[in-house]
């Protein structure tokens, strides 16, 4: 026993010598770390001032909030333009015209036959077919470009036309 007590007395001086390295190097560890904490805390300030709020978690469960709101407001806004964009095929927006002379014999290109049409193909054509005497104007529903009317070669090209639109 006597034998280790003269190692450990022969050593000591190693032994506190290292010991005071690792304090110094522990010591120097806890200065980085709270200039580091120091320098967190200023950011942390900064960004929390002026937002009404006492802690982060309390600023997160807001936003959390605002944007469950949010999502739900661009929901009803995605069904309502999904209503539209149905609705928007129903609308009377394509249409083809059809300029003639429906007689031959004299007079101008003043007789027409317009054709207006839904995205479906559902609508009307228009015909008016003008003489020097009289007029006559006709009307013939659509549905999916089809009449169950006859149409004639102008009212089918103007069909046609209004179908090539868009």
């Amino acid at each position: 026993m006597s034998e280790l007590n003269e190692l450990i007395m022969e050593q000591l001086h190693w032994f506190v010598v290292g010991m005071v390295a690792i304090i110094f190097i522990l010591w120097i560890t806890v200065m980085v770390q709270g200039v580091k904490i120091r320098k967190m805390r200023r950011k942390y300030e900064a960004m929390m001032s002026g937002s009404g709020v006492e802690d982060l978690e309390t600023l997160l469960l807001n936003q959390k909030v605002q944007m469950d709101a949010i999502e739900e407001e661009q929901g009803n806004h995605r069904s309502y333009l999904e209503s539209i964009t149905e609705n928007m095929k129903n609308v009377k927006s394509k249409t083809g015209i059809v300029r003639y002379n429906a007689f031959g014999e004299r007079g101008n290109d003043l007789s027409f036959s317009i054709a207006i049409l839904s995205e479906k193909g559902d609508g009307l054509v228009l015909t008016g077919l003008y003489h020097r005497e009289s007029s006559f104007v006709y009307a013939k529903p659509l549905k999916n470009g089809e009449s169950q009317h006859s149409l004639s070669p102008e009212e089918q090209e103007a069909i046609r036309l209004a179908l090539q639109v868009g």
